[in-house]
């Protein structure tokens, strides 16, 4: 969710700009979902005012009454720890932040708002918290949308007045606001802001703008504010690369189309079907026929070519006339169906190889037992390197209902084959998996006891987590990584969404198992990632049928006539 953060203390010296909204900065079209902030009476004084103490001082005043009806004694033992709980939780404040909170889990704008209108009545303060969770369910979609839309700006404002310094979820809730009001300009501005206050914006501040403007039209204003997060450092993902990519084709601006189709080959590689659409529309566009030269410098896209590390050249627009679109497959060789061309495999730099390996080091030891992470990088090093790494509880629940070692065993076997060495690979199982259920049979005992001997098996220590240690080992040996796990959940997406994709694209192998037995199913030959060949041609992979039984999903596009 969007809200959330503690409030920074000290009121940076430009707050007053915000006192003075909605003037200058609030367009007509934002204006008119102000109302005026109802002056509620103020209430009346009490022993215990929650406007004269901090809450620390309410929490030790309410712990303290707690023990008032019990008899005085000498030594009075000190309020439990159960007792300071519930009286914290009872601070109106927190019941405030309870009933906002579960208001924001069940989308309950209006019941939200009543219960802020009741707090103010009670002359509850409000906290940076609950102030965001309100303008998160006032930008929200739904059937209260335009309830939430009327209010928000509101509370916006008396925020402002209640001089509750924003932070980073504040600002993008505004600017959602503003663009459900149309008004993608504010929403822009509210970015701006963010560095007044020292706040950082993230990709989700810049949506609201970004998408704002390219659902207007206005293609220049949304190149803006894609330079300004280019400038501030954030990286567009998918979502904002196709709306610019689209806004640029509905424009008819060829150029600004191909920067963006490159940017979509190298920070997303494989795209989903609503940007393959987008990508399809423009090849099949009157002005996409149009945008081209007939003749080009072949030494000079090759230089592009080797320059680039393969699979694109960079030099622009190759070739004349309408383009023929087809959505077809490569063969295992990396063929085309559609048009016979073959794609290239693009090299990995072995220095991002190496950063790579450190990277998972470093999250590991943030992760696991240090020692114990630590004594299995050392056994590596002795033992190492491996031609090929094997999730062993993967491939042994692979199309099972219980663990099968004579599976597990099967892989282990093709591997060694496979071996330039005849070297057996490093089988990577839990403690668990090998002194429990089937290892305990006599068969697997032996197994076991012999991977032992050859030094090709390695336990993982109670509590760890096998992920961790087998895609180390595969990084660090640069070797193969048998494994059916997609490496698609949280864990594996801190390792970032650019080299990742491309190194398990190269490293992973896959088991099917089928009646005709056991298959391995090495990495393709060519690289998954959107392609620009030497005559102009390109080929755009999608993530549709991105398994083993489902060939994956292309879309080819090439030029009935290029000449050089």
């Amino acid at each position: 969710m969007l809200h959330g953060g503690a409030a920074v203390t000290k009121t940076p010296p430009l707050f007053s700009f915000f006192i003075k909204i909605p003037l200058p900065f609030l367009s007509r079209t934002s204006r008119r979902f102000f109302r005026p902030i109802p002056h509620y009476p103020k209430p009346q004084p009490s022993p215990i005012s929650t406007h004269t103490f901090s809450m620390n001082q309410r929490l030790n005043n309410s712990t303290l009454a707690l023990s008032r009806d019990s008899p005085p004694s000498p030594a009075a033992p000190s309020v439990s720890n159960k007792a300071r709980k519930k009286a914290r939780r009872d601070l109106p404040e927190a019941v405030l932040k309870h009933k906002l909170d579960m208001c924001s889990r069940h989308g309950q704008v209006v019941e939200a708002l009543r219960i802020y209108d009741e707090a103010r009545t009670n002359g509850v303060p409000l906290s940076l918290h609950h102030y965001n969770v309100l303008l998160y369910l006032c930008s929200c979609d739904g059937e209260d949308a335009d309830v939430g839309l009327g209010r928000g700006f509101e509370i916006f404002r008396q925020m402002v007045e209640d001089k509750v310094v924003p932070n980073e979820a504040t600002f993008t809730n505004a600017a959602r606001l503003a663009a459900a009001s149309a008004d993608p300009e504010m929403a822009f501005g509210l970015v701006k802001q963010m560095k007044v206050f020292g706040i950082e914006p993230k990709l989700r501040s810049y949506g609201p703008a970004l998408f704002g403007f390219c659902k207007k039209g206005e293609a220049e204003r949304a190149y803006e504010v894609d330079a300004h997060m280019v400038e501030c450092g954030v990286v567009a993902e998918e979502a904002e690369i196709s709306a610019l990519l689209k806004i640029s084709s509905e424009m008819g601006k060829g150029e600004k189309v191909y920067e963006m189709m490159q940017r979509l080959r190298s920070g997303v590689r494989q795209v989903g079907e609503s940007t393959a659409e987008v990508v399809e529309e423009w090849f099949k566009s009157k002005e996409a026929g149009r945008v081209g030269v007939e003749r080009w410098d072949v030494k000079k896209v090759r230089e592009g070519v080797v320059r680039g590390g393969g699979g694109w050249h960079g030099q622009g627009w190759l070739g004349s006339g309408e383009w023929k679109v087809v959505r077809t497959q490569m063969d295992e060789a990396g063929t085309c169906a559609g048009c016979g061309q073959k794609l290239v495999c693009i090299d990995i730099d072995p220095k991002e190889t190496e950063d790579f390996a450190l990277s998972v080091t470093k999250l590991a030891n943030q992760r696991e037992v240090r020692n114990d992470f630590a004594q299995f990088q050392e056994w590596l090093q002795r033992h190492g390197p491996f031609d090929a790494i094997v999730d062993g509880a993967n491939v042994g629940l692979s199309n099972q209902h219980y663990f099968s070692f004579i599976q597990l065993n099967t892989v282990v076997n093709r591997l060694q084959k496979l071996s330039p060495a005849n070297r057996l690979p490093l089988v990577i199982l839990h403690k668990s998996r090998t002194i429990g259920g089937p290892a305990q049979t006599p068969k697997n005992k032996a197994l076991l006891e012999s991977w032992k001997k050859s030094r090709a098996l390695y336990a993982t220590p109670p509590g760890s987590n096998d992920d961790w240690y087998w895609l180390y080992a595969a990084v660090s040996c640069k070797s193969l990584l048998v494994t059916n796990d997609e490496m698609r959940d949280h864990l594996f997406q801190l390792l970032g969404t650019n080299f990742f994709p491309r190194w398990k694209e190269k490293h992973q192998v896959r088991v099917s198992v089928s009646k005709l037995g056991l298959n391995l199913h090495m990495p393709p030959p060519y690289s998954i990632v959107i392609q620009e060949s030497e005559d102009g041609s390109w080929h755009v992979p999608t993530t549709t049928g991105d398994d083993i039984e489902t060939p994956r999903q292309w879309l080819c596009a090439t030029r009935a006539r290029n000449t050089k």
